[in-house]
């Protein structure tokens, strides 16, 4: 694939969670079903070994295989992305050296996340990291998972960086975004891209080029119309969909006692559709009884696609 030829990249790449068996190896025939699914859904890439995909939590032998069977299933259908943060330097470039092996389209880094350390610090991590590495990188700003943000002067400097050729943002604030986007607004083929769902309207509609949606791995088909609609300027669809993609978040999300991952509830909606299983790595657990009880009910319960009068039941 020449990696070069789609960027900007744009639309939904969806940030797959890994699946897993009882024994938290990969679950290859889950990973077929979902990279299927996802597929068949219109997405327009796959970012696997991200948050969402549990990462930081996975055996290195996990995360090759995962990089190795993603890529081997997707073959050149779509892009895959493949994350490689991680504390060690060292391994992070191993990472990407796989990945540019098994003919991945370009990585993705966020900050370390253990040592605090200067902006200048980190500019000088991803451009090192940008000369070194065989594919193309992108930088995500998550703030929530690292003690750091990648503050928008610094995102702004790393741009102009040969081999840094997009940006993730999980920093739930388009203050941030706004400022970014117009710092490069000289740099039309820099990929912005959002993390948060519920910001993926707003941000294409201001000028993202798409987003890195967890949500996408349940209903693909809702995050892409809602992506293709912003793109269009078709507002009125747009607010449709938008409120489907809420009634999605409080489902999915809010139905855990204490939601502050929203992988463990994808994961849960991915098991009742009998895509994988809802396995996790420790220090993440599995929904309950009671809140599978209510994904399973909204996913029994709701068309995302239905017109207004067979909008989804309280």
């Amino acid at each position: 694939m020449n990696h070069t030829s789609l960027h900007p990249l744009r639309g939904v790449v969806t940030a797959m969670v890994t699946p897993l068996g009882p024994d938290l190896t990969l679950d290859e025939k889950g990973l077929e079903r979902l990279l299927e699914h996802l597929i068949h859904g219109g997405v327009h890439g796959i970012f696997i070994l991200g948050t969402t995909g549990e990462a930081p939590s996975l055996p290195y032998p996990v995360r090759e295989a995962v990089i190795e069977q993603t890529c081997k299933i997707v073959g050149s259908r779509v892009p895959v992305i493949v994350g490689i943060t991680d504390t060690s330097y060292k391994d992070a470039v191993c990472l990407a050296i796989k990945s540019h092996e098994c003919g991945a389209f370009a990585v993705v880094a966020a900050p370390p996340y253990y040592f605090h350390v200067s902006q200048a610090d980190l500019f000088h991590y991803f451009k090192t990291l940008a000369s070194q590495v065989p594919l193309p990188l992108f930088l995500y700003n998550a703030p929530l998972n690292t003690p750091h943000w990648i503050e928008i002067d610094t995102a702004i400097k790393l741009a102009n960086e040969a081999n840094i050729v997009g940006l993730k943002d999980s920093g739930l604030t388009m203050g941030y975004f706004h400022a970014v986007r117009e710092g490069l607004k000289d740099r039309p083929n820099f990929s912005l891209l959002v993390g948060p769902d519920d910001l993926l309207a707003e941000a294409v509609l201001f000028g993202a080029h798409g987003g890195m949606a967890g949500g996408s791995n349940v209903w693909p088909r809702l995050f892409v119309e809602l992506c293709e609609a912003a793109v269009k300027r078709d507002l009125n669809r747009v607010g449709e969909l938008h409120q489907r993609m809420v009634q999605f978040d409080n489902a999915i999300y809010r139905s855990a006692t204490h939601p502050e991952n929203p992988t463990r509830g994808l994961k849960c909606a991915l098991s009742i559709l009998g895509i994988c299983s809802d396995d996790l790595a420790l220090p993440l657990r599995p929904y309950s009884r009671e809140e599978r009880a209510k994904v399973e009910k909204y996913l029994q319960s709701v068309d995302p696609f239905a017109s207004p009068a067979k909008a989804p039941r309280d």
